[in-house]
């Protein structure tokens, strides 16, 4: 049963689900005619199961960690390309994978359940959950695109894939919400608010915490750090100092362009996004993790233009780190799958 008392949008989530029912039309419709305010929007999302839980499905057979880990991080910009997905993260070879902008039952996507087929095609489980409900098609170039079409589920957000059992799931709220509902574009109204997964890896020998991240685009590098802090802090309460990795989509658009020629200073950085700064004194490096190239890509329609910046992000902590890559994120021909670009990361266990 979901529990659908009221429950603020900042509040660590823990329960989970093995799929998640629809939203109810008349929740959509009251959504979309409601007043554009924050009390508006949380008076209707406290309603909406998907925001308040956890879709969880083991892996069909549980694979154990090795002595050695690879750990892949990849905004998959709402996995439209589902075979040339499954081909990039074959190649890649990662033990655990973590997802964001991932969606069920959008019609952009095909109303598929993107996390689900990605998974499956891999032989690997999964844990999701909702960033937002889409009150629309998507922005307004999908609005284009898929004009007359319709949302199943309505569903985006973040996910971890992995070969192995994942355990002790919850999410982080890193906002408080409501920010793409009383103050978006009328091309894009959607309930909810960024936020970050987490999950230890139940046959890793020593406890190991994986964690998908995307932080907020329409922000600047305080709330990025403002956001970051939150997360260690709900972190710090339920891990402790535990080994931990944290990747996914930081948004770090005000960094140097001269970035990776000079990142490794680590003093740009700090200053340009204190998110590093956060950190830093939470006991993660970034250094060894990343190789400095940018993460951003040119679409298939054009957008973005470059210069491109690196967005995308591994953060290690307590663990031993023997290499680091960017993957190109495009299909057999060359064309672009998502505007960025999959990073990972490869760590010693023992």
């Amino acid at each position: 049963m979901f529990l659908l008392a009221f429950r603020a949008m900042q509040d660590i989530i823990l329960q989970t689900c093995p799929s998640f029912p629809p939203t109810p039309p008349a929740e959509h419709s009251a959504a979309r005619q409601a007043p554009a305010t924050k009390q508006a929007h949380d008076l209707i999302a406290a309603r909406i199961p998907a925001l308040h839980a956890i879709e969880v499905t083991p892996p069909p057979s549980p694979i154990p960690l090795g002595s050695t880990v690879r750990i892949a991080a990849w905004n998959a910009e709402r996995c439209k390309y589902d075979k040339p997905s499954s081909r990039l993260l074959e190649t890649v070879a990662a033990d655990v994978t973590l997802l964001s902008e991932m969606d069920v039952g959008m019609a952009r996507s095909g109303n598929r359940h993107t996390v689900h087929d990605l998974a499956s095609s891999l032989q690997q489980g999964f844990a999701f959950a909702v960033e937002f409900v889409e009150l629309g098609l998507g922005d307004s170039r999908e609005m284009i695109w898929h004009a007359g079409q319709s949302n199943t589920l309505s569903l985006h957000g973040n996910a971890i894939m992995s070969r192995s059992r994942l355990a002790d799931i919850f999410v982080v709220p890193l906002d408080e919400g409501a920010t793409w509902f009383s103050n978006s574009d009328a091309d894009q109204r959607r309930l909810g608010g960024r936020m970050a997964i987490a999950a230890r890896v139940a046959s890793a020998p020593f406890p190991l915490w994986v964690i998908s991240i995307h932080l907020e685009s329409r922000s600047d590098p305080a709330s990025r750090a403002l956001q970051t802090r939150r997360l260690l802090n709900a972190l710090r309460m339920r891990i402790g100092d535990a080994p931990a990795v944290i990747g996914g989509d930081f948004n770090t658009a005000s960094l140097p362009s001269d970035l990776a020629t000079g990142w490794e200073t680590c003093h740009n950085l700090k200053a340009s996004e204190p998110l590093f700064a956060e950190m830093a004194d939470a006991g993660f490096t970034w250094i060894s993790c990343n190789d400095g190239h940018a993460t951003q890509r040119t679409r298939p329609d054009g957008t973005p233009p470059p210069p491109f910046n690196r967005l995308d992000w591994l953060f290690v902590r307590g663990l031993e780190v023997t290499g680091c890559r960017t993957w190109s994120a495009v299909d057999m021909e060359g064309t672009a799958i998502s505007d960025h670009e999959l990073i990972s990361v490869d760590l010693r266990l023992a």
